[in-house]
């Protein structure tokens, strides 16, 4: 009989990750009361990502643990785990093999490994990747920047996303606005910003529509 994920006590306490609840770890967004008697307790599943991925990076940075079998070994021990098979799964929801060497610092490593936890922990339980994203981000590991104007266009959905920049490509776009951001000095700095960032847009979308 399979479970409904949203029915897991991970999900339910949005922490998917079903961090123990220790009263020194004041992590971000303790929900009132922060327990459920064993688990942490969330206001939001970000907090509760955003604790997962953190505790993953303290893994790396004080215990220096950077495999899937070292972390996970440490995630779920034995005395109440299949660890070996927990390890399998993660591995190969990761792409990686058990003892290759990963940096929880690179979003794209973090961000499969708390996925594949989040699944493992909560019955296939799976967030729509923008909720990752905002999690990470507030754990400190955002995702990269894009850096040509078709991944700009892939991110925001606009545009046709056909036309490849060069290495140029965003401070290209800048510089071109410069002429209207010089101009700014007297301006309130709220207002400013907005007319930077719309001369910035424009220039983004005019190039978007050239012929390729």
């Amino acid at each position: 009989m399979s479970i409904d994920p949203k029915a897991t006590r991970g999900y339910r306490n949005r922490n998917p990750g079903n961090i123990e609840h220790v009263p020194a770890n004041k992590w971000q967004g303790l929900a009132d009361p922060p327990s459920d008697g064993r688990f942490c307790r969330f206001t939001s599943h970000e907090f509760g990502i955003r604790a997962l991925a953190a505790l993953l990076v303290t893994y790396q940075d004080r215990h220096k643990l950077r495999t899937p079998r070292a972390i996970i070994e440490r995630w779920a021990p034995k005395v109440e785990n299949d660890t070996a098979a927990y390890i399998a799964v993660v591995a190969r929801r990761i792409g990686v093999g058990p003892d290759d060497a990963i940096d929880l610092h690179r979003h794209d490593h973090l961000r499969p490994l708390v996925e594949a936890i989040i699944h493992h922990e909560c019955a296939g339980l799976s967030y729509p990747a923008a909720v990752i994203d905002r999690a990470l981000t507030l754990a400190g590991v955002p995702p990269a920047q894009p850096a040509t104007l078709r991944e700009v266009a892939a991110v925001t959905g606009t545009g046709r996303g056909a036309i490849l920049v060069g290495a140029a490509g965003i401070a290209t776009a800048v510089a071109q606005a410069a002429p209207a951001i010089q101009a700014l000095g007297t301006l309130a700095p709220a207002v400013a910003i907005a007319v930077i960032v719309a001369a910035v847009v424009g220039v983004l979308a005019w190039r978007l529509r050239r012929p390729a």
